[in-house]
């Protein structure tokens, strides 16, 4: 009997008069009966358990797993030709856009190009040049990338924490991305795009409690205004504390933010 079956027990007492017994359950004592009635019913279920399993092994493919298998092979096949086109036959792989520094034995005279230029559903290049001497500076780029957050695009919470990476710490980047984020759960609800219109950082207030900035950590009051797109269109304002370290004393990272 399952949870949702609201049969009364008078009808499980008419079903079970309604099986049809061998004579020896038939027949004997009571108790003889019921245990003989019993085992009948078990090797009942047994069988028809078995002939259930045996049809579905003899079942043929459904339309809809056929159509999955045979994607997951075209994808797989794709794919083995995108890594290895030696093993296809194919021609040259064709070059992969990956931005890469160029040394200065093959750079050419030619002046470079600014391609810094980013949007809320862009990440930065592992290897793109990061300016990394101001507190201030890293405070504002860090909150500014980290704040700027396109869902449909960036897919989780982890792309945004992603671009602001290069200005934390590996420890604080890890904490974030296995952390939930209520503020992008919020703006996921609301079918919203963030963008950092302008953005502050200076010295925390005393008041805020916070320890007092030695050469190797300071604390930073970042102000973001921030305007959201979606079903409504608003502006909030982040007031965060950020503290930041430089072991080396030359370059600085963001390591703590409090506020989000």
């Amino acid at each position: 009997m399952t949870k949702n079956d609201d049969r009364t027990p008078q009808e499980w007492r008419e079903i079970l008069r309604s099986w049809d017994y061998p004579e020896e359950a038939e027949t004997g004592r009571r108790r003889e009966r019921r245990r003989a009635r019993k085992a009948h019913r078990t090797a009942a279920r047994r069988r028809t358990t078995q002939w259930v399993r045996e049809e579905r092994r003899r079942d043929p493919i459904k339309p809809t797993a056929a159509l999955v298998i045979v994607a997951l092979i075209l994808g797989l096949g794709a794919g083995a030709r995108w890594l290895w086109p030696g093993l296809t036959g194919g021609g040259d792989r064709p070059a992969a856009s990956v931005s890469a520094s160029p040394t200065p034995a093959v750079q050419d005279d030619k002046p470079g190009t600014d391609e810094t230029t980013s949007s809320p559903s862009s990440s930065p290049s592992p290897s793109s040049a990061v300016d990394l001497a101001d507190a201030d500076h890293v405070a504002e780029e860090a909150i500014r990338r980290y704040l700027t957050r396109n869902p449909p695009a960036d897919g989780d919470h982890t792309a945004p924490v992603l671009r602001a990476a290069p200005y934390m710490t590996p420890a604080l980047v890890e904490n974030l991305a296995s952390s939930s984020d209520p503020a992008w759960d919020k703006l996921v609800s609301r079918g919203g795009v963030a963008t950092v219109t302008t953005i502050k950082a200076v010295p925390s207030p005393e008041k805020e409690g916070l320890p007092v900035d030695t050469p190797l950590r300071v604390w930073r009051q970042v102000t973001a205004k921030v305007h959201v797109e979606g079903y409504t269109n608003y502006d909030e304002q982040r007031v965060l504390q950020v503290e930041l370290t430089s072991p080396g004393g030359t370059e600085w990272r963001v390591s703590r933010i409090l506020g989000l």
